[in-house]
């Protein structure tokens, strides 16, 4: 059978696609049969008796049973579309990084540049419920790393994971995203135009079947992936109790170093932010921070491209203003001006991208 590009041959592929496809034979079988019959093909044509020996009856019993041939022949007719690719643990091109972690998983479906999964990466992951300041943070870090020479790394969710791919993708490493779901499905829908961008110009990942939606239990197996394809992983933004945490407890886990931006200690968004810098992440501020840690060479800060020197009121206003989400009338309060005056002066920094407006009237500086 042929690749994604009509002439590099995936050897063995249906065999690959009906061992990983069959129901009820978990990953952990799966390589311990590849280990014991030395592939797939091998394992397809070993006895029940063998089979058994190898991996006991119920590996046995659901090899008989045997894969859906209608999704193993849907796989292959979606290989054979331009772009589409299936990496296995057999085949040289498949992400070293993985093969470091504990349970790779058996195969990868690939939508986009292969290339990108053996190049030095950055997870970057966060809250999907983001506050402007997260999503600034995180796309102008992302830009600033992949710039750097790392391909950033994050799960196409909404939020903080969207602002990554972009920041990513702006940059000249490009972004890679894994997913929950099939690649033929987008999850969430939102980000339908953003998936189309990564397939192009970047790379969409998932060790999930085709058809398969997007159900809890896969995120969890979908974050290991993402950081076991890092070096690191950074956390922009993240509640307590988030996927984003499990993501840095599985980066620690496959000895990835773990890095987090502090913010207000009055944010709920920050509480798991710091409670990874209180487990021993790395508190970071600037990308460089991430760099320096890392051991590669310096790259521009975030905020280098400011624009035009503030004027004395409007720095004033901004001093004024902190970090916190501030409204109108206490800024006016502190500086002593005018409704008037201080609406016209949070307009112009607001067009300037100085700061951002909030739900309930609120404003918040952005740099």
């Amino acid at each position: 059978m042929l690749g994604a590009d009509g002439l590099e041959p995936i050897e063995d592929a249906d065999a690959w696609l009906r061992l990983s496809l069959t129901p009820k034979l978990g990953p952990a079988a799966q390589r311990k049969l590849l280990q014991v019959f030395g592939g797939p093909r091998e394992v397809l044509e070993a006895t029940s008796a063998e089979l058994a020996r190898a991996s006991g009856e119920p590996a046995a019993t659901a090899l008989r049973a045997g894969a859906d041939l209608d999704l193993v022949q849907r796989s292959i007719h979606w290989l054979r579309e331009p772009g589409n690719q299936m990496l296995t643990l057999g085949d040289q091109r498949y992400p070293r990084a993985l093969l470091e972690i504990a349970d790779p998983p058996l195969l990868l479906f690939v939508k986009g540049r292969v290339d990108l999964l053996n190049q030095p990466a950055l997870a970057l992951v966060g809250s999907r419920s983001a506050t402007p300041r997260g999503i600034q943070d995180a796309e102008s870090f992302a830009q600033v790393l992949s710039d750097a020479g790392l391909a950033i790394v994050s799960g196409l969710a909404l939020g903080i994971d969207s602002a990554a791919h972009r920041g990513g993708l702006s940059g000249a490493s490009s972004s890679v995203a894994v997913v929950g779901t099939g690649l033929d499905k987008v999850y969430p829908a939102r980000n339908r135009e953003l998936a189309h961008q990564l397939a192009v110009e970047g790379a969409l990942v998932s060790e999930f079947p085709l058809g398969t939606s997007p159900l809890a239990a896969n995120f969890p197996r979908r974050n290991r992936v993402i950081s076991g394809l890092a070096r690191g992983c950074l956390v922009v933004e993240a509640a307590l109790h988030s996927g984003s945490l499990i993501t840095a407890r599985q980066a620690l886990e496959q000895g990835r170093e773990v890095f987090a931006i502090p913010g207000s200690i009055h944010s709920p968004l920050s509480k798991g932010c710091h409670w990874l810098i209180k487990q021993g992440a790395k508190l970071v501020e600037t990308a460089q921070d991430v760099l320096d840690e890392l051991g590669m060479g310096p790259g521009p800060a975030p905020g280098d491209d400011a624009g035009a020197p503030l004027q004395p009121h409007e720095f004033e206003v901004l001093t004024a203003m902190g970090f916190e989400p501030v409204d109108a009338d206490t800024i006016g309060h502190r500086v002593g001006l005018t409704p008037d005056a201080i609406s016209t002066i949070l307009l112009k920094l607001e067009l300037d991208g100085h700061l951002t407006r909030l739900p309930g009237g609120l404003l918040q500086r952005m740099r």
